[in-house]
């Protein structure tokens, strides 16, 4: 620069400083509205002139009218103290006049004082008194009277609740209620004049919301008032009858007219009273009684005989109110009234003749019949009766006979049976006299000629007193033995000489036992046999019965039969054993001795026996003498002759015939067991014997020899097999017992090997064959050793095996190799398992086979994935299919490892998430994130990394039309362990106006191209939405407790509140006390969002009001802003400054030069800014560098691939985007960033919107990103909420 240059500059400077030296502007007014509480005591500070001067000179202030009388001012420091009382029922608004001045300018003002209410009025009562008269038929539930106060204060303090503290008298509590919110009084019971109170006293309570202002505890008033209702009675009762039951009493005969009885009945509606009107409704009787209508008295109105009409009439008497009820009929009831009749004596004793107790007759003439010499009562169907209800009746017999009979009962008081009673029996003689005749007589015993005589004839009959007798008193009788049935024994009659019995005798066999074989036939007397069978003499020969006979009355008479039974040749001949059974041993001789008996009469042929032997395969090596029964044997009994299934056993039958006519036989089975000599040797059946056996096997199976003992039984037959010779240790031999002789089976010793190499390759044996009794045979048995193989196969090694994942080739993929050290050999391969490693963990699994030549291929039934596992592990043996001798199989399992290679056949899958996402289109400006999603890549290595990507956009309105959109969002991509996330940030500014939800499409797409797409739906919320609320506490008190506002601000309004910020209504010093203001949205899950209005009216509700009181809460919307007076002054001055402006911008273009340095720092500040945006407790530490994918703890370059737009190479103005700044939170979450949790974000932006007085100090840039360094400290900066929704979604 020339010095002609720099000489124009200073002058221009000089110039400058000398102008603005002589412009001294005048103080300015900030504020001009402040809150005061009207209970601020007096002398209370209340608040200060907001006032500043440009020069900063030293300000004076004092008040002027209007309303200067109500405060006092601090002339130095503009602070406002109370001096008169104020009311805010008075005036809620007010102006106060202030003036300040520099000492060269005075600045007149006007302030606006908005009067707080502090609750210091209680409710007052309307329309009093409340004194009402219901009917006691009121409906419950119906409304009685409305209470309501009245109270001057505003807001919460100005809600009345109502309630009943007290109701006189007390069992009326329940009886009403009031609505708390309306002051309705209604009817909660029923009421009844009768039977509850007539008059009822309410003690109603208003009680204000209450409140505070100045102070910090919150006052309540409330008011009493007296409600007096009175009950008023209404005809719903019935009458009543009172003094019941109702029990009267009459005479029979008593004149008609005379009253008999009185009833009373009451109305129960007492304060009604109606007048009753009685009828009789019913009686017993019909005709007998009336009523008075009006007296209720009940008189005779017929003729009463009581023995007609019985002992009591009920009367059902009806008692009926004379006017109509509330029911439009006249109310009635009814009672019974009996009324007992009282009997007099006017009847005498009557005889009555009866069927049954209700058909009955007078008579006067009876009879009766007895047997002669009778001795008891004589029936004659004879009753007495007095039909007065209290009789006493005497009763005599008179005639000749009288002293005969006597009578029964002799006195009675009420009906009785009249019989005779026989007093001399021996007087009853039908031989002598057939009848008697007596005279009976009734006379009542209180009036003696009042009587009644009645006849009665007894006739006299015969009695039966003889009974039968037989000509005989024993008769012997003799019948065959099993005679047939009905076969007659003989004849027997009793003779009766009472005539009444002649023909009517019947007869029986006695004892009961007897008529299992005879009977009698019983008006006849013959006697015959009953049963054949059973009449056998061998069992019985001699039987003694009773006949008896009866004539017509049951006497009996008797005799006894003697029954002989003769013998007839009807039993066979009994052996006395069911079987014999005899031993005897081979060669010796038999005696054995049968025995029979005959059951028929042994004085005759019927019981002489004869034996004999019934022919058969060895009958004719015995005999038997026919007489004495001894059975014998004709020659030697040999063993081995006889058919070995017998076992030895001879079965003979033998016969015992008797010799009777016709004869009869028995038959008995003979058992002869002949028992076996050791009299045989034992036999080979083979000689010699040649076998041959492989070497190496221990307990190798040679041979078999057989031989067979003649004998027939095991103890003589069994035979035992030994080597004698030749084994030289080397061989065993075993018995085994076969169908026909025994087996000796030759192995090799178990503890021997033979050896084909060693010089025995032959071996001669002798065995032996002995039985139990040590009778011998030998023979020869030669064994030849034969060669064998006996080597075990074995694996070579095998290295591992790499398949690619889903292959479908049928070629092999690898082979076991195998070998054997024999020469002659077959080896094949088997599998022994194969186990897929999935998840670190072994699983079975069938993704191969192996061939049996040890080839492993693809199981084409299975799908190799290596997704579901990674590596598989098979296991195989080797088996030699010529192996002779040991074990044919390898003694280790052959392994082959299959690595699964990973290949890219899986498309990203986006992880399901319920989150519903919202913008507030006001504080997303470019670079705020307003969504998430996450997904993952079943697939490995680079073949899982997804990248995320916005592919459209389309907005939907309220009326659903949805309408295509550029590009508004980008995604961002980050990861968390296997999950990638995609953050969707704004990419520009978004248009308030709109209101409905972006569609977003968001792609996920892997390094092969393979891709998925999924829509989020991004609910706008327009700034229309914004809600204002004005708390009465200072602002460090809000922040500190505005966790617990918004829980009950989400309580009262159940949406999702989001806290944009908090500031003071005032300047900075008021964070300590004063006023403050919450910014916030109110937003549901479905987009929308409640206004102002709408959230007032919520919370003003009586259910949250009380709370929102307790928090401070005092207004809802935006404050008033009052513009401060224009001074024209300051324009005159500004447009002066105007020109010097020209000036000093030459100076300010070669000052920027110097700016170009600070440039890096600009840059880093945005990288830090940005990448703060996304920063998460599940992303990577460190925040992410926007346009990479690195971490600045990485290393990178924290301007690298940065598109930095104009606003950012200079400076970060007002007009500069929010990202330069800091996000504002998102409706992810509504929590609020205190001033210790403020973000590092923040930081390098308060340190470059700090004080710009010095030079700055000059900071590495990518050091500051990373250092992420403390806050500078007085900031003023706001407090910023800040969340992040792609990693802490909120379900709204």
């Amino acid at each position: 620069m020339s010095a002609d240059m720099e000489g124009i500059t200073g002058l221009m400077i000089v110039l400058c400083l000398i102008g603005l030296s002589n412009a001294n502007t005048s103080p300015t007014i900030n504020s001009v509205v402040h809150n005061v509480c009207e209970d601020a005591p007096i002398g209370a500070p209340v608040f200060t002139i907001n006032a500043v001067d440009a020069e900063s000179d030293p300000l004076t202030y004092s008040l002027t009218p209007p309303n200067a009388e109500y405060f006092t001012v601090d002339k130095d420091t503009g602070r406002v103290s109370v001096r008169r009382t104020l009311d805010r029922e008075g005036f809620g608004v007010m102006e106060l006049g202030v003036v300040v001045e520099d000492g060269f300018n005075r600045t007149p003002g006007t302030l606006t004082i908005i009067l707080e209410d502090a609750n210091d009025n209680r409710p007052i009562f309307q329309n009093t008194p409340y004194d009402i008269e219901i009917p006691e038929n009121t409906a419950v539930g119906a409304s009685l009277f409305m209470a309501q106060a009245t109270d001057g204060d505003t807001a919460i303090s100005a809600v009345v609740r109502y309630s009943i503290d007290e109701v006189t008298p007390n069992d009326g509590v329940n009886l009403f209620r009031i609505v708390p919110v309306t002051g309705e009084v209604k009817l909660n019971g029923q009421l009844n004049y009768t039977a509850l109170s007539t008059f009822y006293r309410l003690k109603i309570n208003a009680t204000d919301g209450g409140g505070r202002c100045f102070y910090d505890e919150t006052n309540y008033f409330s008011s009493i008032a007296f409600s007096f209702i009175t009950v008023k009675d209404v005809p719903d009762l019935d009458p009543q009858f009172i003094s019941i039951p109702y029990v009267g009493r009459v005479e029979e005969n008593t004149p008609l007219g005379r009253s008999v009885f009185k009833v009373t009945a009451l109305d129960q509606d007492t304060g009604v009273n109606d007048d009753i009107i009685y009828s009789i409704q019913d009686s017993t009787a019909e005709g007998l009684f009336a009523i008075s209508e009006m007296s209720g008295v009940i008189s005779v109105l017929s003729y009463i005989d009581r023995e007609d009409i019985g002992d009591t009439v009920t009367l059902t008497v009806k008692a009926t109110e004379s006017k109509a009820n509330i029911h439009g009929f006249q109310a009635n009831t009814t009672a019974e009234v009996q009324i007992n009749i009282i009997d007099i004596n006017d009847n005498k004793p009557e005889f009555y003749k009866c069927e049954d107790e209700l058909h009955c007759v007078t008579e006067s003439h009876f009879t009766g019949e007895v047997v002669e010499h009778w001795l008891g009562s004589v029936f004659i169907n004879m009753t007495v009766k007095d039909l007065d209800k209290i009789a006493q009746t005497y009763l005599t017999l008179e005639g000749d006979d009288k002293d005969v009979f006597s009578v029964q009962p002799p006195f009675t008081t009420s009906d009785s049976v009249v019989q005779l009673q026989v007093k001399e029996p021996q007087k009853l003689d039908y031989e002598k006299k057939q009848q008697m005749v007596l005279q009976v007589i009734a006379r009542d015993g209180n009036d003696p000629t009042f009587l009644s005589n009645a006849t009665v004839t007894i006739y006299i009959k015969d009695a039966n007193d003889n009974s039968p007798t037989f000509l005989q008193d024993t008769y012997k009788l003799n019948v065959t033995e099993h005679s047939p049935v009905g076969t007659v024994l003989d004849t027997l009659t009793a003779d009766d000489p009472d005539t009444m019995d002649e023909g009517n005798i019947t007869y029986k066999l006695l004892p009961d036992s007897i008529l299992l074989y005879f009977d009698v036939e019983p008006h006849t007397g013959r006697v015959y046999v009953k049963n054949a069978t059973l009449l056998d003499r061998e069992v019985r020969s001699l039987y003694s019965a009773t006949l008896q006979a009866r004539d017509t009355e049951g006497k009996p008479g008797s005799t006894v039969l003697e029954i002989t039974v003769t013998d007839i040749n009807d039993n066979a001949p009994i052996i006395n054993r069911d079987t014999y059974r005899e031993f005897v041993k081979e060669g010796e001789a038999l005696e054995l001795r049968i025995e029979a008996t005959d059951a028929d009469d042994s004085d005759t042929l019927n019981s002489q026996i004869v034996f004999g032997i019934v022919p058969s395969k060895y009958s004719d090596n015995f005999t038997i003498n026919p007489d004495t029964g001894v059975l014998k044997n004709n020659g030697e009994l040999d063993r081995e002759a006889l058919d070995p299934k017998l076992n030895g056993m001879i079965e003979l039958n033998v016969t015992a015939t008797d010799k009777g006519t016709p004869p009869l036989s028995t038959m008995v089975t003979v058992i002869i067991n002949v028992e076996d000599v050791n009299d045989n040797t034992p036999q080979f059946k083979a000689s010699p014997y040649r076998f041959s056996v492989k070497e190496g096997q221990k307990g190798a199976f040679v041979g078999s020899v057989q031989a067979e003992d003649l004998d027939q039984t095991a103890e003589f037959d069994r035979i035992s097999f030994s080597i004698i010779e030749g084994s030289f240790g080397s061989f065993i031999i075993r018995t085994f017992a076969e169908e026909q002789g025994y087996r000796g089976n030759i192995t090799v010793d178990p503890d021997i090997e033979l050896d084909y190499e060693s010089a025995r390759k032959q071996f001669q044996l002798q065995v032996e064959a002995t039985d139990l009794e040590q009778k011998k045979a030998v023979v020869t048995v030669e064994v030849d050793v034969l060669d064998v193989n006996d080597e075990r196969p074995e694996f070579k090694p095998s290295d591992p095996v790499t398949v690619k994942e889903n292959i479908d080739s049928s070629g092999a993929v690898g082979s076991f190799t195998g070998q054997d050290k024999d020469g002659n050999h077959s080896l094949v391969y088997e599998l022994e398992s194969m186990k897929c490693r999935c998840n670190d963990s072994l699983t079975p699994c069938s993704w191969f086979i192996l061939d049996p030549t040890g080839e492993v291929r693809v199981n084409p039934g299975h799908t190799v994935d290596y997704e579901q596992c990674h590596q598989v592990l098979v296991e195989a043996q080797v088996v030699d299919e010529y192996t002779e001798k040991g074990e044919n199989n390898s003694v280790t399992a052959g392994l082959m490892v299959i690595n699964i290679e990973d290949i890219n056949d899986n498309a990203p899958e986006f992880i399901f998430s319920d989150s519903v996402f919202v913008v507030v289109s006001e504080s997303a400006s470019k670079g705020t994130s307003v969504a998430g999603v996450t997904a993952t890549d079943r697939d490995s290595g680079i073949n899982r990394q997804i990248e995320f990507e916005v592919k459209a956009v389309q907005f939907r309105d309220t009326y659903n039309q949805t309408s295509n959109m550029r590009i508004l969002f980008e995604a961002v991509t980050t990861q968390q362990k296997d999950i990638y996330v995609g953050i969707i940030q704004t990419s520009e500014t978004l248009d308030t106006s709109l209101k409905g939800k972006y569609l977003v499409t968001v792609s996920a797409t892997d390094t092969g191209d393979l891709s998925t797409s999924t829509v989020l739906e991004i609910f706008a919320v327009d700034e229309s939405y914004k809600v204002e609320l004005a708390f009465t506490k200072p602002q460090t008190a809000i922040e500190g407790n505005i966790n617990e506002i918004t829980r009950a601000l989400t309580a009262a309004t159940k949406a999702l509140v989001e806290i944009v910020s908090i500031r003071s209504d005032s300047a900075e010093a008021s964070r300590v006390s004063g006023n403050t203001i919450v910014v916030a949205y109110f937003v549901y899950s479905n987009g929308t969002a409640l206004t102002s209005d709408e959230v007032e009216k919520i919370i003003s509700d009586p259910q949250h009001s009380l709370v929102f009181i307790d928090l401070g809460l005092a207004n809802i919307g935006k404050a008033p802003v009052i513009e401060p007076d224009t001074d024209p002054l300051k324009y005159i001055l500004l447009g002066m400054v105007a020109g010097l402006i020209i000036v000093l911008a030459v100076l300010t273009t070669s000052l920027m030069c110097t700016r170009r340095n600070y440039r890096r720092k600009l840059k880093a500040a945005k990288a830090m800014n940005s990448a703060a945006m996304v920063t998460s407790d599940n992303q990577k530490s460190g925040p992410v560098v926007p346009g990479t994918n690195k971490y600045t703890m990485e290393g990178a370059n924290p301007v690298l691939n940065l598109n930095i737009d104009t606003t950012m190479i200079l400076d970060m103005d007002e007009e500069s985007s929010d990202v330069d700044k800091v996000s504002l939170n998102s409706l992810d979450s509504s929590s609020y960033m205190t001033e210790q949790d403020k973000p590092n974000m923040m930081r390098i932006q308060e340190e470059e919107e700090g004080d710009d007085s010095g030079p700055p100090e000059y900071i590495e840039p990518l050091g500051a990103a990373l250092a992420q360094r403390g806050q500078k400290k007085g900031s003023d900066n706001p407090h910023v909420g800040f969340s992040n929704p792609a990693f802490s979604t909120t379900d709204l």
